[in-house]
């Protein structure tokens, strides 16, 4: 097959389908061997994606036997090292690891925090991959001198010692360090015995010291060879030299070529062809080839930029589209990926940022279009990924009505065929714990609810019971083993699945998701054993971390020629369209990891890759795939926060052309945006509605006279007044605004708990004058505190806040005792107001009696305490509590003559404001009473909407349900007749 004498390389230009190259390649050394030949071809190749396509080129190709082709990864399982340890799985080693970094956490507490358990794991089982890769001993690491550095990196080093162990030559190997072993077995075999067969080695980068060694041994076999994606045989060979030091080269998207060449003694030019056929824009190749020069390149351009002639046909296939937000830009993306469908072309979105692919997948929805996603959906945004990861997060943790309501709406949740009746229920149990749930729900409380509503659902109590012992089983618990941990996760997460009527399989491991996410969780059960004990906490973020590392991917499902690749994928084939999406910095290139083990110049004097190899890597994916055809290159002006930067090979690219306007450079920018900016035209109209719908108006509803409220509070009077449509809504709609789902330590809380301690400590008769009476004051709300908030932290607060006004309520307290004795507390009352029909109710704070049988009414504020002025015009709670008592209203309390009233302050107001009875006597606001009645009982007065807010930022329950936003304050009125 090959005549000349190794070592080989061959390469690809940028452009080129890599895989049907491939297969000509091989058809024309080939031809004129026998059938069998084919079959003693051995091709190794970097991905499962690449050996999948050129396994595909095969079959569409003639008939004729498929060579074996290997992934390189299985290099290390080569029969050779037979006697070699298997290879750790990476699992069992992060499990191992996180163990040490616990143990390293618990001794050195200010390293990092709990939470950075598993990141920093994570990191040190990578470090130690890339160090077994590399052929770096522990002992390299412990000989840099760091005694110019802070002292973090020295305690590093410290703690890398332990690494020792896994590089004895007789301890379990990771997978790059069995390889690198197998690969020396293989080079002393092949030194006297070297394979008469064919060996390939196509598509790798040696990313990895132990690939590029197995690349080095391939490339010098007497019939070997390798072929590198993406050559760039317009490289000057003065460049090729200056690519020789990782601190100035290792960013250049040739850089592991070079290094290849150095360690095989070639020259660039010796570098031959693989494939006859042309890259498709080999002006364009050059012209991404001179911006990508490492640097300094200005000289370059202005030497060599004008020897790449006119630029139109350069860029003739080119199109940018700077978009205003993520938005744009994908429904761009996906109108164009529609078009060329339409076209019968293949199109191809290459992308490191997720987030873009899945909004583009999104847009594509909008014609029925599902891409073909190479990478899969995420396993923890999965249905059977989301539902585990909830159970996991809620084991161990107090739970809320939100979190449990949650988890009982997924729909893996109880998904056999009972669900209907299981949808059912958890309405009734929201309601409930709305309206009286705990902040704290349990099984207690679900057995309450079931002992509440079985009369009306005889199956309630079976489920209840079921969710009840599920909910007992997810309470706090302490470390346990990890293996315990699993067992008992995966029994409960099985459970809530299953259902209270389970038969049949559980629906969480159904489907290709659900297989995946029980390949991954039997993995990680069979290593628990290394994982050491945890707590529920620790635990979720491990299982998170696990979860992770997974894809699920269903190779039927998306269309054949709309395809979104990664930056890997896209190295195996190309499409008559490709996509360059989010050309913005961080997302190409990617930003680099952090090391928190060792830092760049570390990295350096032992010989581990340093972080631009990364960049390198993603600068050759960015030169193959704008070699294509035609190329898109799109990004986002603007994230969601902030004004985005363009990638820095955009920047180069654009530079170049904008420094060359005698060959049209400019122009070619300009005719690339103007294609661009008609795509996003296309897409900015398609999300454009045909006509403008008229907005809403500002509603006045005008219900019939005996629909009107007939029942009304003295609190309620001043939203009539301010917001009639709310009081609409909540009486004559009855829609009633739903209590918060979890409850929470807010300021109605507050002033129910202040107002109880009061209570409590003024009906136990304590004089207000006593020395202790402000500690016993303290005692009295620290116990009302205990029984009514479940939060400790708001309790210590909010004792803390009473403690500053109590000295104050105290000695105002005197004040009031001279004049009058506390009679009533929290008492209701209610008159009808005569010739309307219409009662008015109030509940009143605390009454007071005066020495001659006058009355005090007294109301607690917790928060702004309203003023005199406000008091007249609209907070008239106080003058219709004075109005009432006087009429009899208060039950017992009969009727008597009001003295005063007063607002008490005892939150950071701390005023009293009485309540202005000189000015507006008790009847004179019994007379206003009745004449505003009298209007909000006229058929034409309708219930318009914020009529006299406070503030015009201040919410309304009912904002959304009088579509407020679509007019404002200024918009007039559109009253409305009710039937």
């Amino acid at each position: 097959m090959f005549a000349s004498p190794g070592p080989r390389l061959f390469g690809l230009p940028p452009g080129l389908d890599f895989a049907t190259e491939m297969l000509a390649g091989l058809a024309r050394r080939l031809d004129g061997h026998p059938p069998e030949a084919w079959a003693r071809v051995t091709l190794y190749v970097p991905t499962r994606r690449m050996q999948r396509r050129l396994r595909e080129a095969f079959d569409a190709g003639a008939a004729r036997v498929v060579p074996r082709i290997r992934l390189l990864g299985d290099v290390a399982l080569d029969p050779v090292g037979a006697d070699l340890p298997p290879p750790v799985p990476a699992l069992r080693r992060r499990l191992e690891l996180t163990q040490l970094i616990a143990a390293l956490l618990a001794a050195e507490p200010d390293l990092a925090p709990r939470a950075r358990l598993f990141d920093l794991s994570d990191s040190l089982a990578d470090l130690m991959e890339e160090m077994q890769g590399e052929g770096v001993p522990p002992s390299a690491i412990e000989a840099v001198d760091v005694a110019d550095l802070s002292g973090h990196w020295a305690r590093s080093l410290r703690f890398l010692g332990i690494l020792e162990p896994w590089f004895q030559a007789e301890g379990a190997p990771d997978g790059d360090a069995r390889m690198r072993r197998v690969v020396d077995r293989l080079e002393r075999a092949w030194l006297t015995t070297p394979p008469r067969d064919p060996v390939i080695v196509a598509g790798a980068t040696a990313a990895r010291g132990a690939t590029l060694r197995f690349m080095e041994l391939v490339a010098r076999l007497p019939q070997g060879a390798v072929v590198l994606p993406g050559f760039d045989e317009d490289l000057p060979d003065a460049i090729w030299d200056r690519l020789d030091s990782p601190l100035t080269g290792e960013d250049h998207p040739q850089f592991l070529h070079a290094v290849l060449l150095r360690r095989l003694r070639l020259a660039p030019a010796e570098v031959r062809p693989w494939a006859a056929t042309p890259a498709p824009c080999s002006l364009r190749n050059r012209l991404v080839s001179l911006a990508m020069r490492p640097p300094p390149v200005t000289d370059q351009w202005l030497s060599e930029g004008p020897l790449l002639g006119d630029l139109a046909p350069a860029c003739d296939g080119l199109t940018l589209v700077e978009a205003p937000s993520p938005r744009a830009e994908a429904e761009t993306i996906a109108l164009r990926m529609r078009a060329a469908l339409e076209e019968g072309r293949t199109c191809a979105l290459v992308t490191p940022d997720r987030t873009l692919t899945r909004a583009v997948a999104a847009a594509l929805d909008r014609w029925g279009v599902v891409p073909d996603d190479s990478a899969g959906e995420p396993l923890p945004l999965s249905p059977p990924g989301r539902l585990l990861r909830q159970v996991a997060d809620l084991r161990g943790t107090r739970l809320t009505g939100e979190s449990l309501l949650s988890l009982l709406k997924h729909p893996l949740c109880h998904a056999g065929a009972d669900r209907p009746a299981h949808l059912r229920r958890i309405h009734q149990l929201e309601l409930r714990l709305r309206r009286k749930g705990p902040p704290s729900p349990d099984a207690g409380t679900v057995r309450a609810f079931a002992a509440a509503e079985l009369g009306t659902d005889p199956g309630l109590g079976a489920w209840a019971d079921w969710l009840a012992g599920l909910v007992d089983r997810l309470r706090p618990a302490g470390e346990r083993p990890l293996a315990e941990q699993v067992a008992d996760h995966l029994e409960l997460a099985e459970a809530f699945s299953a259902g209270s009527t389970a038969t049949g399989p559980i629906p969480l491991w159904q489907e290709a998701a659900g297989r995946e996410a029980r390949r991954v969780c039997e993995q990680l059960l069979r290593h628990a054993d290394a994982g050491g004990r945890l707590s529920p906490r620790d635990y979720a973020s491990l299982f998170q971390g696990v979860l992770d590392t997974a894809e699920v991917r269903d190779r039927d499902r998306g269309h054949p020629r709309a395809l979104i690749w990664g930056t890997l994928e896209a190295r195996a084939q190309t499409a008559d369209l490709v996509i360059l999406g989010g050309m913005n910095e961080g997302v190409w290139p990617p930003a680099a990891p952090v090391d928190p083990w060792l830092n760049r110049r570390m990295r350096e004097v032992v010989g581990l890759p340093l972080p631009e190899r990364r960049i390198g890597q993603a600068a050759l994916d960015y030169m193959l795939a704008l070699g294509a055809s035609e190329a898109w290159v799109t990004r986002a002006v603007r994230s969601d926060e902030a004004p985005t930067v363009p990638s820095r090979w955009l920047n180069r690219l654009l530079n170049l052309l904008e420094g060359l306007p005698r060959q049209g450079g400019p122009a070619a920018i300009a005719a690339m945006k103007a294609r661009g900016d008609s795509w996003l035209a296309c897409a900015g109209a398609l999300s454009r509605p045909a006509e403008r719908l008229r907005p809403a108006p500002r509603p006045s509803p005008r219900p019939p006279v005996e629909a009107r409220p007939r029942r009304i509070s003295v609190t309620a009077l001043d939203r009539l007044r301010r917001d009639p449509y709310a009081v609409y809504a909540q009486t004559v709609l009855r829609l009633p605004a739903l209590d918060p789902l979890t409850a929470a330590p807010d300021a109605p809380l507050r002033g129910t708990v202040i107002h109880k301690a009061l209570e409590k400590f003024l009906e136990a008769g304590i004089a207000p004058d006593l020395p202790d009476a402000s500690s016993k004051l303290l005692q009295t709300a620290a116990e009302v505190f205990e029984a009514d908030c479940a939060w400790p932290v708001m309790r210590r607060l909010w004792l803390a806040q009473l403690a500053k006004v109590a000295p104050g309520f105290l000695a105002t307290e005197v004040e009031r005792r001279h004049l009058a004795k506390p009679a009533l507390f929290e008492t209701k009352g209610e008159i009808e107001v005569p010739g309307l029909g219409i009662t008015l109710v109030a509940k009143a704070d605390r009454i007071d009696l005066t020495p001659d049988g006058r009355a005090v009414i007294l109301d607690y504020k917790t928060g702004q305490v309203p003023t005199v002025a406000q008091q007249r015009t609209f907070a008239k709670q106080l003058l219709l509590m004075a109005a009432m008592a006087e009429r009899g209203a208060f039950g017992s309390l009969g009727k008597v003559p009001v003295q005063g009233a007063a607002f008490v302050g005892l939150g950071s107001d701390q005023r009293v404001i009485p309540a202005p009875l000189d000015e507006i006597p008790p009847d004179q606001v019994w007379i206003e009473l009745q004449a505003l009645l009298r209007v909000w009982l006229d058929p034409a007065r309708g219930f318009s909407a914020r009529m006299a807010m406070e503030r015009e930022d201040q919410e309304s329950d009912y904002d959304h349900l009088a579509r407020y936003g679509e007019w404002d304050h200024a918009t007039p009125v559109t009253p409305e007749d009710m039937v």
